[in-house]
């Protein structure tokens, strides 16, 4: 799943960039409240993680505009306000969650994982598909119960075909978590990583495949045993 980081301290976004990559979710940044509103009217994003002392606005700004327009993404303030009414404040205008500074790495990603766990949210801490299983929180994936080692890319596809077991994934879908805003996606980056996902999947014994969907995505879905 990836994030939004609003956040103007560059050392910081560098520190939350690897923090939540270790915690299985991918990151892009921005500085401002204009680059994020930018941003966010193209991409979709599984949660935000907002600063509040922004170089041309107020945080709440582009927080309240979220609300306002029915935006329900998850978005978790993180900010140097640390008084009583400060954290109200940023709650009352529709954060769910403020995590003062300074704070531990492992706290913050904790609680994003906890708000993506949410009913209606995105984050499910174990997915399974036929005898596929992952498990968000630690990475780890089973086939037939049995720990796998996959590669980072390869278990960011299957989480997204997890999510969508039975339903065609759109490309674009695949593009955005996995690269966002670095651009870094060449024509048929997506079909490497497929490709890959496949071989491993299919070496490791699992019952389901992943099926291409000419024109749209990819969907995966489970392979019956012939009786």
């Amino acid at each position: 799943m990836r994030v939004l980081i609003v956040e103007d301290n560059p050392e910081l976004v560098s520190l939350l960039i690897k923090g939540l990559g270790q915690g299985g979710l991918s990151a892009d940044s921005v500085g401002t409240v204009g680059d994020a509103q930018h941003v966010l009217a193209t991409m979709k994003y599984a949660a935000i993680v907002l600063d509040l002392g922004l170089p041309d606005e107020d945080g709440l700004t582009l927080l309240r505009e979220l609300r306002r327009r029915g935006d329900s993404t998850p978005v978790l303030v993180l900010t140097a306000r640390d008084g009583v009414t400060d954290r109200v404040t940023g709650l009352r205008e529709g954060a769910d969650d403020y995590l003062p500074k300074p704070f531990a790495m492992e706290e913050l990603v904790a609680r994003l994982q906890a708000l993506l766990r949410r009913p209606g949210n995105l984050l499910g801490r174990l997915l399974t598909f036929g005898n596929v299983a992952l498990d968000t929180d630690g990475r780890q994936v089973f086939v037939n119960g049995t720990p796998r080692a996959f590669p980072a890319r390869e278990t960011a596809v299957l989480e997204i075909l997890l999510r969508r077991g039975g339903n065609v994934a759109p490309k674009r879908l695949f593009e955005d978590h996995l690269f966002g805003l670095s651009g870094d996606v060449g024509s048929n980056a997506v079909e490497v990583y497929i490709h890959r996902l496949r071989k491993m999947l299919g070496d490791a014994g699992a019952s389901v495949k992943i099926h291409t969907v000419r024109g749209v995505g990819y969907l995966m879905a489970e392979e019956k045993a012939p009786g």
